[in-house]
């Protein structure tokens, strides 16, 4: 029976998995439909790049007929998860987290289909707020040892720097969490970061302990980029799944600038194109690498900000940057377009009169009146700061003319550093 392919083969194939408690057990258990949960953390009220790997995981569950459960820490929330962790994460309030909470659901909702409890968003404020702490205490606790809670690499790594009891008591909560799931959702599969090793296998000891039933463990890897960067850290900071904190654009164009030794990688683990069509593509360099990349951004920008924005990212990168031929037969499945609109309307376009690019208009009040700056003094502001650009060449002084020597084949192009983009075009 073990032999049977199941989703983990796939998950283990695109590079899922680090460490699983019991393979034949999971093979087995996986067989025919099941839940399986993995927690999110509602400190922000977005998740960014490093949590596709959960969510995406979570989604190939669902896709091969099982229930995906979103566990929303809203009460773990409040007491902070030391796994991976130097210091004391910020404590939250209720109301924050009730606000982030909210925030997180709506934007799983892009990955997963939770109608008609194909999966389930859940908030372990729910159970965990009404716990009375002495029956906790007598019911669960007992049946934890300290000297092997302290012997985690969670907790040794904080006992360094100081441990506090509130964080001390989360291996706790998590595994409790694991056993009300199992006992209330039919849920014995947790899922989450190789962090979450110590938790994970806690749960599945409090389970066997309490009801005699197997639970079982899947962590993925701590992922890090070809250069040793954290995934979704850049030099501007976090790069977040929320529209507002980061433009569809500026997604896009994260994923474009993937490594050239991490592009397969990504494909396998941050897309649903066949793993066939994935390998049949090793080994391309140059240009047909560089067709994987705006693929990769493509499809990955779609599942997150749906269709629309990736093709109008997609149009405005190749307006910006230069047009990729993409090949018919490089990963055939992919849903990007195999042309390129040629009316460019991805990018916000000003037209001009002819009289006014003949007498050149100075840069600052370009940058001003095309929106790309609130006034004229922080048009003046982002010049001086280099953060200002025609045609991809940073301006040096403020007042610079802007005229018809500047026009390109597609216009001019201004740009005030690298989020914001506006062509100017000759009315004729």
């Amino acid at each position: 029976m073990t032999g049977m392919r199941t989703v983990f083969d796939d998950l283990d194939e695109r590079g899922f998995v680090a460490q699983v408690t019991d393979i034949d057990g999971v093979r087995e258990y996986l067989q025919g439909p099941v839940a399986c949960y993995i927690g999110f953390d509602p400190t922000a009220d977005s998740l960014h790049v490093g949590s596709l790997v959960p969510i995406m995981a979570l989604a190939h569950m669902q896709r091969q007929g099982h229930r995906p459960i979103v566990l929303i820490g809203g009460g773990t929330g409040m007491v902070g998860d030391p796994s991976g962790k130097t210091e004391m994460r910020q404590m939250l309030s209720i109301e924050q987290i009730r606000s982030n909470a909210e925030a997180l659901k709506r934007q799983l909702s892009h990955f997963l289909d939770f109608s008609e409890g194909k999966a389930l968003l859940l908030n372990n404020a729910d159970w965990l707020l009404g716990l009375g702490y002495i029956e906790f205490l007598r019911d669960i606790g007992k049946h934890f040892s300290v000297n092997r809670m302290l012997a985690a690499e969670s907790y040794k790594i904080r006992l360094e720097t100081g441990l506090n009891f509130i964080e001390f008591n989360y291996m706790l909560l998590q595994a409790y969490d694991f056993y009300y799931l199992g006992e209330h959702h039919n849920c014995l599969l947790q899922m989450g970061g190789n962090d979450q090793w110590g938790n994970i296998v806690a749960g599945i000891e409090l389970i066997r302990r309490k009801t005699g039933k197997n639970g079982f463990g899947i962590t993925f890897p701590l992922l890090t980029t070809a250069s040793g960067a954290k995934m979704g850290k850049t030099a501007a900071g976090a790069v977040w799944l929320s529209p507002e904190r980061t433009t569809p654009f500026d997604f896009y164009q994260y994923w474009v600038n993937t490594d050239d030794r991490d592009v397969q990688r990504f494909l396998k683990l941050y897309t649903f194109l066949p793993v066939e069509e994935i390998q049949a593509a090793e080994g391309l360099e140059g240009k047909d690498l560089n067709v994987c990349k705006t693929i990769l951004a493509y499809e990955v920008t779609a599942l997150t900000h749906g269709k629309e924005n990736a093709l109008a990212a997609y149009e405005a990168a190749s307006r910006v940057f230069g047009r990729r031929e993409i090949r018919k037969d490089l990963l055939a499945s992919s849903g990007i377009p195999r042309e390129v609109k040629e009316d460019g309307q991805a990018i916000p376009t000003t037209m001009l009169s002819r009289e006014r690019l003949e007498a050149g208009i100075p840069a600052f009040e370009l940058f001003c009146e095309t929106g790309l700056c609130a006034s004229r003094s922080a048009a003046r502001r982002l010049v001086e700061q280099g953060g200002a650009y025609v045609n991809d060449e940073r301006l040096g002084e403020f007042d610079v003319r802007i005229g018809l020597g500047h026009c390109k084949r597609d216009g001019i192009l201004l740009k005030a550093g690298k989020k914001k983009i506006h062509r100017l075009r000759v009315q004729e």
